[in-house]
């Protein structure tokens, strides 16, 4: 033998291509193949109606996202009796295998990697007739392909086992050779042997080698089959319905293969899509749920963006996905599956563990730019101190191949080894779904226990964070949210999602109120409407990064909402508040302005204005602010009239433009680069009085945005109110641009404070370190704030969600201008508010969250519901939500505390309570609430949140 690795290496590569090729050495053309279409996504009963004609050789099938139905009739040799008999399919859509009416599995690539082969006949008795349905869609796994797909290839093939079991052997001894990881002295083995076996033809050789195990301590990955399935994306809804069906199909016939094989799946909503249109596949899916090889994980309706959705939308995640896994299955997810979302608010430890769940699987954090996580698996303490274990798997991706290569790259890439020996490695094709292939499942059977390799063994989710529990060694704790240093452009891209899912959530919120005051609930309509919602709420459709498809469906989708919500809400006269704030202000009654007053969760009246507004030029001045607009639009100077402070440092309101082009990943990304283009959109060109008092003053301008857009604004001062409004209408034509307000603060603080789910989060106004740079541009929800010690201000807003704060200057970002993958998002109207709220002290004692709460409550003008239904006696703790339970008449009280404070409040019922019991988000119950002289006691800690369960005389 003459010594040469690269020789040696050849030679291999060239036998393994041999030994594939002998894994099908038989194929046979069908007799016939015909084709019908181009046809909508239909089922398949209607597909045997449609007229077929002979395929041709070559054909392009087209357009995009049509569907074509293909029939295939072939003879199956004689001498193949007794032998597995594989379809080989090439195309590069996606297509689904129907046998007898049932979809098989899924299909797609032309790659052996990939899924293009499927097996028809487990033995075949020779001779015998085979008819095959598939259905091929005009898109691939990613939505578009480059061009038309065509049918490569389409064959009956004999399958050898012998042959593919020796194949894979090789394989996988070839991979684990070329690995630098690997001990020098085993590797120069791994060469020499099979070389050998390339001389001699003989399997005992192969085998021999695998008799090598590993160490007896050694790093251990528990591999779990996943496909992640993005509910939406480069794909409409309608198609990730016929993905469900491709990739369960598929997995469910490789558990009959590979018993060992363990597939979670996470997304109530996925399975209930097919428990109501695909019945016979529910079925195999319930058979495999039941004996433990598809397993349901993760516990949500949806994997949902966890940074712009609402406390309670993110608990109505969990409520919904953790009833439906257990009414259906009876199992309750203690896992959250989120390998995808972009960025973790700091109450999500707590609301997990509200819903039973105590253990967190991430994997995005890992794109981190400026701070890559430093730790693999850590303890989540959220900003209320609850606790889950979280887990980033090693391997970098939640799409891993299961390759020797991954793997082994995985093992050297942990952080952990000190104090774990234990990581997960989830694999399969994801994004588009597609899951695991049989070459990954042979891949991993060998890997087992083999020397130069981690053990690997397959198993569930419980199992791999049941192993890291047992570890005894202290593992890091990180505090409070996880900030995704990444995708910055999903806090503000497709404006009308971010103004939907705001005004949705409220709605919802007044439905449920409304429907528990009135003894009027209607209970099912509003669970098919939160589930509505809660779909809209997927990680890549409220963030904005779909193609239009998906948003031509999320208008129908809101606009459905919203016109149901209204008339569930109803029409009438009686102003009602709907807030846990009492409230005495200026609003639009079916006459004009008038004051309205209404207590918490009450009846409101119209009564005399205790005080007025006035417009003196462009001077508007009430009780508590003094506002000075110069005539190009900014606002010269603010000042709140109880402390004497000016607000403004420089002329406010200022409209900006910056040049937005992302190296990358346009409709996700705001690159810190845009941060040097800023510049001054052109001053307005008209200024119009439109009121100037008793009850509002407004002043009108108009102004021309950039290039091809145009603004209106009307600034408003209300009597009595303690901020000035910014009503805005903007017709947008601009391409790669991003439309920041900007207002320089007379405050010095070192942090601002913004807006989150059922809290807040404080980030730095600096770029001192690499964590301060990373956070130039920031998630909030319907404030943000700048404080120093006795004097603040901040910023409401009513559908905006991207903030920045760089020293004084407090930004909101309102409009972007992507092209990719929507080339037409964010262009046309829109319609948004926001304000400024000077406030004495800080933002607690400034009443900052209760006036950004009123910003985007309006008074509803419907039907009396009575005085107050409920009220709370302390600002620190808020009731935010108010329903029927889900299973029972008893009202559910949903609070929160909101300053970081702890102490006792007491919550007033207008109607006297018979009970109360302080229960989980799931609601049930834990214990009993005192109640004196009609009222409840709550003690509370900093950021708890608290549900009661009421039921009432």
């Amino acid at each position: 033998m003459i010594r040469h690795v690269e020789y040696t290496r050849e030679r291999l590569a060239a036998a393994s291509a041999r030994l594939w090729a002998r894994v099908r050495p038989e194929t046979v053309a069908p007799d016939e193949l015909l084709v019908a279409g181009p046809v909508d996504r239909i089922s398949y009963d209607e597909a045997q109606r449609l007229d077929y004609r002979p395929a041709v050789p070559g054909e392009r099938y087209g357009p995009l996202w049509a569907t074509y139905w293909f029939r295939l009739g072939a003879t199956v040799p004689e001498h193949w009796a007794a032998r597995r008999v594989d379809l080989l399919w090439q195309s590069a859509a996606e297509s689904t295998l129907w046998i007898d009416g049932r979809a098989v599995q899924g299909l797609h690539g032309t790659d052996p990697r990939e899924r293009p082969d499927a097996t028809v006949l487990e033995a075949a008795r020779g001779g015998e007739n085979v008819e095959l349905a598939i259905e091929l869609a005009c898109n691939g796994l990613f939505g578009r392909i480059g061009s038309p797909p065509e049918v490569e290839r389409c064959e009956l093939a004999l399958f050898d086992e012998d042959a593919s079991r020796l194949y894979f052997d090789f394989e996988v001894l070839r991979a684990l050779e070329a690995s630098d990881a690997t001990d020098p002295g085993f590797r120069g083995h791994l060469r020499a042997e099979p070389n050998r076996f390339c001389n001699e033809d003989d399997p005992a050789i192969l085998a021999a080698l695998y008799t090598h195990e590993t160490a007896s301590r050694v790093h251990e990955m528990i591999a779990i089959g996943h496909a992640h399935i993005d509910t939406a994306w480069l794909w409409p809804l309608a198609e990730t319905r016929r993905k469900l069906v491709r990739t369960f199909s598929s997995q469910i016939r490789y558990m009959d293969a590979y018993p060992e094989y363990r597939f979670a799946c996470s997304q109530a909503q996925h399975y209930a899509w097919i428990e109501e249109r695909e019945p016979e596949l529910w079925a195999r899916i319930v058979e495999k749920v039941q004996s433990g090889q598809f397993v349901p994980v993760g516990g949500t309706w949806i994997e949902p963006d966890c940074i712009l959705t609402s406390g309670e939308s993110l608990l109505r995640q969990f409520v919904h996905g953790q009833r439906y896994f257990e009414e259906t299955f009876g199992v309750r997810c203690r896992e959250f599956w989120s390998p995808d979302a972009f960025g973790y608010c700091g109450q999500l430890p707590q609301l997990m563990r509200l819903c039973g769940v105590d253990r967190f699987l991430t994997q995005k954090l890992s794109w981190n730019r400026f701070n890559p996580p430093d730790t693999h698996t850590f303890t989540w303490q959220g900003i209320d101190g609850s606790e889950v274990l979280a887990h980033f798997p090693p391997a970098d991706t939640y799409n891993s191949d299961a390759s020797v290569e991954e793997v082994l790259q995985a093992e050297r890439d942990f952080h952990d080894h000190e104090t774990s020996a234990t990581s997960m490695l989830v694999y399969g094709y994801g994004d588009g779904g597609g899951g695991p292939t049989r070459a990954m499942l042979e891949q991993l059977r060998r890997m087992r226990d083999l020397q130069g390799l981690p053990r690997v063994r397959t198993g569930t989710s419980d199992e791999f964070f049941s192993t890291l529990e047992a570890e005894t060694a202290p593992r890091p704790t990180i505090v409070g949210e996880l900030y995704f240093e990444y995708h910055r452009g999903t806090y503000t891209s497709q404006a009308f999602v971010k103004r939907g899912n705001r005004v949705c959530e409220q709605l919802l919120h007044d439905a449920e109120l409304l429907g528990a005051m009135r003894g009027e609930y209607p209970r099912a309509e509003l669970d098919r409407l939160w589930k509505l919602l809660l779909l809209q709420q997927f990680h890549d459709i409220l963030p904005g990064s779909s193609i239009g498809l998906v948003y031509d469906d999320a208008r129908r989708d809101f606009d459905e909402l919203e016109s149901t919500l209204q008339k569930l809400i109803g029409p009438g006269t009686t102003p009602v508040n709907t807030t846990g704030f009492a409230r005495r202000e200026v609003v639009d009654a079916p006459s004009g302005p008038a004051v309205v007053e209404a207590p918490p969760h009450g009846d409101g009246v119209v009564v005399d204005a205790a005080d007025t507004v006035r417009a003196n030029g462009l001077v508007l001045e009430n009780a508590h602010l003094r506002a000075e607009l110069a005539a190009d639009g900014t606002v010269v100077s603010v000042v709140e009239k109880s402390s004497g402070r000016e607000a403004l440092s420089a002329p406010g309101n200022r409209l900006e433009l910056y040049e937005d082009r992302p190296v990358k990943f346009d409709a996700w990304d705001i690159d810190p680069s845009h941060l040097e283009t800023g510049r001054d959109c052109a001053p307005a060109d008209s200024c119009t009085v439109l009121s100037s008092g008793p009850l509002r003053a407004e002043i009108e301008y108009t102004r021309r945005i950039g290039e091809r857009s145009s603004l209106r604004q009307v600034v408003r001062l209300d009597a009595g109110s303690r901020r000035l409004e910014f009503r805005t209408e903007v017709d947008w034509h601009e391409e790669h641009m991003l439309l920041k307000v900007r207002f320089p603060l007379a405050i010095r603080a070192p942090f601002a404070t913004y807006e989150t789910a059922f809290g807040y989060a404080e980030r730095p106004t600096h770029f001192s370190t690499s964590f301060d740079r990373a956070r130039y541009e920031v998630p909030g929800h319907r404030f943000a704030d700048l404080s120093e010690h006795g004097f603040g201000a901040a910023l409401l807003t009513d559908s905006k969600y991207g903030y920045s704060c760089l020293g004084s200057d407090l930004r909101i970002s309102l409009l972007r201008a992507p092209k990719s993958p929507d080339p037409n998002a964010d262009m046309g109207s829109h319609t948004f508010a926001y304000a400024l709220v000077p406030h004495a002290g800080g933002w607690r004692e400034g009443g900052v969250l209760g006036e950004a709460i009123r910003f985007n409550a309006p008074i509803r003008w419907t039907t009396a519901i009575g005085p107050s239904f409920a009220a709370v006696d302390d600002t620190n703790l808020v009731l935010d939500t108010v329903k029927l339970a889900e299973r029972s008449d008893e009202v559910v009280l949903r609070l929160y505390e909101a300053h970081g404070s702890r102490g006792t409040a007491r919550v007033r019922l207008g109607t006297p309570p018979h009970a109360a019991k302080l229960a989980n988000a799931l609601e049930e119950p834990f214990a009993d609430v005192q109640i004196d002289r009609d009222e409840l006691v709550l003690p509370y800690l900093p950021h708890q949140v608290l549900t009661v369960l009421v039921g009432q005389r």
